[in-house]
């Protein structure tokens, strides 16, 4: 395996990035980082609290900007938001500087996880349960040019964390 290496889970909300994402870093044995936790230590605000106070253009600024400047170990994996990729030129960024792997759920797969949290979640926080598939469906058939470049797509709600190490480590070694 190489040293000094970076892994990057994206993927829409809901898909499990930060839980694969520590599955995959303790696996590994290396650090890990949740993207939009470091966004509310440095910026002192929630994400919502951001969203609501700044609009999305200032948070995924912020967004940027706190992805390329994290000071982190190497050896680790981040977690992002799921409009990480799409905006600025931040998955670019990911693919020049580390591993990308998508975790690819379906448009009902996303539904079904994210009427269960609706609350916590910008984006979706005002839309009753029917309008959230129609959400989805748009918003991941536009994400889904940046998310489809990753490295590897993993696709699936049932994440197999050995598959992923695996598939993880054959990249890495290559």
């Amino acid at each position: 395996m190489l040293k000094n290496q970076t892994i990057y889970i994206i993927g829409f909300m809901g898909s499990g990035k930060t839980t694969a994402g520590k599955k995959l870093a303790s696996r590994l044995g290396w650090s890990f980082v949740d993207l939009d936790k470091k966004i509310e230590e440095q910026s002192g605000c929630t994400i919502p609290e951001l969203f609501s106070k700044h609009g999305e253009d200032y948070f995924r600024n912020i967004e940027a900007d706190v992805l390329k400047n994290l000071e982190y170990e190497k050896n680790t994996v981040i977690s992002t938001g799921g409009g990480t990729p799409c905006h600025s030129d931040n998955m670019d960024y990911m693919l020049a500087t580390g591993l990308t792997v998508y975790l690819k759920l379906t448009s009902a797969q996303l539904k079904k996880r994210l009427s269960e949290s609706t609350g916590e979640r910008p984006l979706i926080k005002n839309l009753d349960s029917n309008s959230i598939l129609g959400f989805i469906e748009e918003k991941l058939a536009y994400r889904e040019t940046w998310y489809n470049r990753a490295d590897i797509i993993l696709e699936g709600s049932d994440i197999n964390i050995n598959l992923l190490h695996s598939l993880v480590n054959e990249r890495l070694s290559s």
